[in-house]
């Protein structure tokens, strides 16, 4: 496998993420949705990602409907392959489900794990159906890690089915100028030098592992990114929550309750915050970026006014002083890099 390659995949530097567009904590309207997306792209927001599995298939309809009104060299569109949708059988208690827990604003749809040539293709496909738009800019293979597969070896078969039939389908799929680049979603660490060993990748879409609170991948596997030329998304910069609406109550870190730790962590860069007069959205938004694997920066929002106070965090004046607070105290790691706006 080459150490480099080059891909057509230009990014702009922030995106919008579709997870909570599909209902991710509530029960979101169709209308709320549209104003949601009508703000990112009336604040010049131009890439847009979503996936089959964001609301059992429900922001993959929605963005659909909202993008077909748009000229297709306007927007950048990706979303994700590995699971398979259909109708629950009958006499199964969809509302009791996990599914529904998952996605409380979702569609009354059963997933199953697939990464088979066959089953990919079918994403894709299916994708297209649901959006309604007949090309997407790149496809990334979704969750294919312990959290979704729950064992090991059940890890390791995914990763073998991928390797012995469902990458072929990615690969030819991106010969045929279907789509410009492959990828993949991250959402632990030790998974990109594990794919890399396997594939061809040309992103890592990372949801966690590199966030203002955790810089878990900063000595590992961004230097893997690098050396691979496989470009770098930054997903869930919030950490699922936490990084935008603090400690909470409520708060979710990494989509669940969050440890004493974590809250006592993000309490502190809170206080920080504070004394600079920097909101913690700004800081959690352009931090990442400060990385040069780094190219883009994918946050969600569940109103349109969560949209336009995202964008307006995203062009919020953060001074070297801040950052380097952020370091004497150990809430970022020592050498971890800054966004060159600020230094």
């Amino acid at each position: 496998m080459p150490d480099t390659h080059t891909i057509s995949l230009n990014l702009p530097r922030f995106g919008l993420g579709g997870g909570p567009i599909g209902g991710l904590t509530r029960d979101m309207t169709n209308e709320d949705a549209r104003k949601l997306l009508e703000a990112a792209w009336d604040g010049g927001l131009r890439y847009f990602d979503t996936a089959p599995w964001y609301g059992n298939t429900h922001s993959e309809h929605r963005v659909g409907s909202f993008l077909r009104e748009k000229s297709r060299d306007s927007f950048i569109l990706t979303t994700k392959v590995g699971r398979l949708y259909r109708k629950p059988d009958r006499g199964f208690d969809f509302e009791s489900s996990k599914w529904r827990a998952r996605w409380p604003g979702g569609l009354p749809m059963v997933p199953n794990l697939d990464y088979s040539y066959d089953g990919i293709m079918r994403s894709y496909e299916d994708s297209i159906q649901r959006t309604g738009i007949t090309r997407f800019d790149a496809l990334a293979i979704h969750d294919l890690d312990i959290r979704h597969l729950q064992t090991e070896e059940r890890v390791s078969a995914a990763i073998g089915q991928l390797a012995s039939s469902g990458f072929r389908a990615l690969s030819e799929l991106k010969g045929a100028s279907e789509i410009q680049a492959i990828g993949a979603g991250i959402n632990f660490s030790g998974y990109i030098g594990r794919f890399l060993k396997e594939f061809d990748l040309d992103y890592f879409l990372v949801a966690m592992p590199y966030t203002l609170a955790d810089q878990s991948i900063l000595h590992t596997e961004l230097p893997l990114c690098e050396k691979h030329g496989a470009q770098v998304i930054v997903g869930a910069p919030f950490a699922s929550g936490m990084l935008a609406s603090g400690a909470g109550p409520d708060a979710k870190f990494n989509y669940a309750e969050p440890t004493a730790e974590a809250r006592s962590k993000v309490n502190a860069i809170r206080a920080v915050c504070t004394r600079h007069s920097v909101s913690m959205s700004a800081a959690a938004l352009q931090f990442p970026l400060g990385h040069s694997a780094v190219t883009s920066v994918v946050f969600g929002a569940e109103t349109d006014q969560q949209v336009a106070d995202n964008i307006a965090a995203i062009t919020e004046p953060i001074t070297e002083g801040f950052w380097q607070d952020l370091r004497a105290e150990k809430l970022i790691a020592p050498d971890a890099p800054i966004p060159p706006s600020a230094a």
